[in-house]
This record gives C-alpha cells, sequence and structure tokens, in this order.
C-alpha cells in the first residue's frame, strides 16, 4: 500500500487502481486488498476477473468480481473477456459492478468500448463499419501511429493492429500470404498504405 498512499499523497486528481483476483486460486485476497485500497484514498477500482497465475488462460470469473463490489463503497469497474454487446450485460449482471472495461476484445475493432457504451446507454447496436468507412478508419490509425511514434518504431508498432484489423473484418483470410507478409515485414509506410488502400479497393470491386 505504500506505493498506492504515495501516489494519492502527490497528486490532486483522483486516482484509481486495477487488480485481479489474487495471484492463483489458493490466494483470491481481491476483497481485502479492495478495502485497504479504498482507505488509502483508491476513488475508483477496476477488477480483472483472473488471478495473475491465469494470465489470460480460462474465463473470467465474473461472479468473483461481486465480492469486491460488496466490499467497498467506491464504484467498481468490471474486466476481463468482455468482447461483444451481450458479454457487457453478462458481466454486469453476474458481477454487479458499476461498469464494463474492454480490453483484448477491441483488438482489431477500436470502436468497440463507445459501441457498447452506446449499446448499454440506449439498446441499439450499431453495426462495425465495412467497405470504404473500414479503410478510412485503419489508415486514419495507421497514419496516427507512424506520426505519433516517428516512422521505424511507428511501422513496428503498426503491424500488430493491422493484422488484427484483417483478422477481425475477415479480409486476413481472403488476402495472399505474400501481400500479408509484405505488410507485415515493410518498413516503407507508404508502401504498406498503398498496399492497404488497394487491396480494399480490390475487395469492394469483387463484392460489387
Amino acid at each position: 500500500l505504500t506505493l498506492i498512499e504515495a501516489t494519492v499523497d502527490a497528486v490532486d486528481i483522483p486516482v484509481t487502481l486495477k487488480m485481479r483476483l489474487g495471484w492463483d486460486e489458493t490466494s483470491i485476497n481481491a476483497p481485502t486488498l479492495a478495502r485497504r485500497a479504498e482507505a488509502a484514498g483508491i476513488m475508483l477500482l477496476t477488477v480483472h476477473g483472473r488471478t495473475r497465475s491465469q494470465f489470460y488462460k480460462g474465463q473470467a470469473n465474473w461472479n468473483a468480481i461481486r465480492d469486491v463490489v460488496d466490499a467497498v463503497e467506491i464504484p467498481v469497474i468490471a474486466n476481463g473477456d468482455c468482447c461483444e454487446f451481450d458479454d457487457a450485460l453478462r458481466m454486469l449482471e453476474a458481477s454487479g459492478a458499476d461498469g464494463v472495461m474492454v480490453g483484448r476484445g477491441s483488438y482489431g475493432k477500436p470502436w468497440l468500448p463507445g459501441h457498447i457504451g452506446h449499446f448499454l446507454a440506449t439498446g441499439e447496436k450499431r453495426a462495425e463499419p465495412g467497405g470504404p468507412e473500414l479503410r478510412d478508419l485503419v489508415l486514419e490509425h495507421y497514419k496516427a501511429i507512424i506520426t505519433h511514434y516517428g516512422t521505424m518504431p511507428g511501422v513496428r508498432i503498426a503491424r500488430k493492429h493491422l493484422g488484427w484489423y484483417l483478422d477481425n473484418s475477415g479480409l486476413g483470410r481472403e488476402l495472399p500470404g505474400p501481400l500479408r507478409k509484405t505488410l507485415m515485414t515493410s518498413n516503407d509506410p507508404v508502401e504498406v498504405i498503398r498496399l492497404v488502400d488497394g487491396w480494399f479497393s480490390s475487395s469492394e470491386r469483387s463484392a460489387a
């Protein structure tokens, strides 16, 4: 708790904390840690429904998050395996949490947290972007990464995002192996942008 107390004392803004259920199944100590964190000044908790030893294996235990919700007065956000609209509803019902956090479920679909938030507020399930809208989003994201990190770091960082976009959209299954290899290895952002734009354009023509 020394680190938490030092952080709370050092800043004038609310401090939040993200944690897991415990180290392993024999040491589920999240409720105890949550109470201590609240007493130290933490204003909101996010709880991932797995133990540290699980990493990302198995399924998140949303029911176990409820024990943390019951242990504290501050808001609790549930995290783990929220990948679609109905997951968010089931997570809230099982955990009793005040909200949900989307993590790996947004790989290749960064619009998902916003769509889930809209769904929880209105009941409307927005469709995923596709076609020219998705192409523009992918290219905008790619260019923003290059601008933010610089050319060489940005090109490398962007590769995983391109892979996630391809896999999530289904385009990856149709993408010729050599073309995907070029996208994942090219150090020339101009070439990558040209290939992405060209691939989406050819896919649109095929669909038409």
